[in-house]
């Protein structure tokens, strides 16, 4: 059994960013997470997107930013449990005994759930024939946005993601933008950079048409789109991205006596503590109200979830708020030579 202070369920980087919380306020963390990488999302779905509002940050990829949280906890102790589902969860006494899909047995005296949406895969175009394509030529994911340039790119979708690689693709591919609707679900500022790149002739945009078929041989040579009054246009193209979102899957976590609500688990926003003392929730798996989908409200989740966390670890002491820049506690754990 591996005895900690507090076990975070999610190697994200909110789940990351709390690792340094807990470790400059002096509790030992170790964390799992079922993929087999750190990073979650950022390095699962867009190690390559652009990332533009993170504090001080103009720009950044989600592996930039991974790579830079890795480095930021690097003078504390921790593991990381890789290609773990965490299975089981049960109080004894004071303590949560925490188990594994592969056996690994944890014994913390809190819990911090950063886990994202929970497990998640991304939804597909309902079209049979882009089967035969997927993982080649038909993808819902960028991880090496290399293989794309000077080549044709048909992007469908209207949210961020779509609009965001369409814009970044634009500099060396050709790009064409499909989406169902008119309107687009993004950001203002996205919406109206896609525009500008199609009056520059850059992108091209087709509005209330979807993905009616995919054709080639071995690889993808053109696609049929049709618009919903039923006229049909075929686009040579190389590659086809489809960015419609992600299909939730809580797995587990359903199981664990949470209140859940809507596939999300309710918070105060004091510490973040759900309705399980010890138990606390942060990133996208967690709601209240004027919740914000974004890694900067998660990193600000997790630093007050980390501070809640340190009553059931150390009972008996009182968790003295101080500025790392002035803390010398917190600058000798962190290595910080003077």
């Amino acid at each position: 059994m591996i005895k900690t202070d507090t076990l975070i369920i999610g190697a994200g980087p909110v789940g990351l960013f709390c690792v340094h919380q807990l470790g400059i306020i002096g509790l030992k963390c170790e964390v799992v997470d079922n993929l087999d990488k750190v990073g979650g999302q950022c390095i699962e779905l867009y190690p390559d997107k652009p990332i533009y509002d993170i504090p001080a940050v103009p720009e950044c990829t989600g592996e930039e930013l991974t790579k830079n949280l890795i480095e930021q906890i690097k003078p504390f102790k921790k593991n990381f449990y890789l290609g773990e589902r965490v299975e089981e969860l049960k109080k004894e006494k004071k303590k949560w005994i925490v188990k594994t899909n592969k056996g690994t047995v944890f014994e913390a005296s809190s819990i911090i759930i950063a886990g994202g949406v929970g497990s998640f895969e991304p939804r597909k175009f309902p079209t049979k024939t882009a089967e035969k394509y997927e993982g080649k030529n038909v993808l819902y994911s960028i991880k090496d946005k290399k293989i794309f340039k000077d080549k044709t790119v048909s992007i469908f979708g209207g949210g961020d993601s779509a609009l965001d690689w369409a814009i970044e693709l634009s500099n060396t591919s050709k790009v064409v933008l499909i989406h169902r609707r008119d309107e687009f679900r993004g950001a203002q500022a996205s919406i109206d950079k896609v525009k500008q790149l199609k009056e520059q002739n850059k992108i091209e945009i087709y509005t209330r048409y979807q993905l009616n078929s995919i054709n080639g041989n071995n690889e993808v040579e053109n696609i049929i789109i049709k618009h919903e009054e039923g006229e049909e246009k075929e686009i040579k193209t190389d590659y086809v991205l489809g960015f419609f979102g992600l299909i939730m899957q809580l797995g587990p976590i359903a199981e664990w006596g949470l209140n859940l609500d809507k596939k999300m688990i309710p918070v105060n926003t004091e510490n973040f503590e759900t309705d399980k003392e010890g138990i606390f929730a942060i990133g996208d798996i967690c709601t209240y109200p004027g919740k914000l989908k974004l890694i900067l409200s998660g990193f600000h989740e997790g630093a007050l979830a980390a501070r809640g966390s340190f009553k059931y670890a150390k009972p008996d002491e009182k968790l003295r708020f101080e500025f790392t820049t002035t803390s010398k506690v917190a600058q000798e754990r962190l290595g910080v030579k003077k």
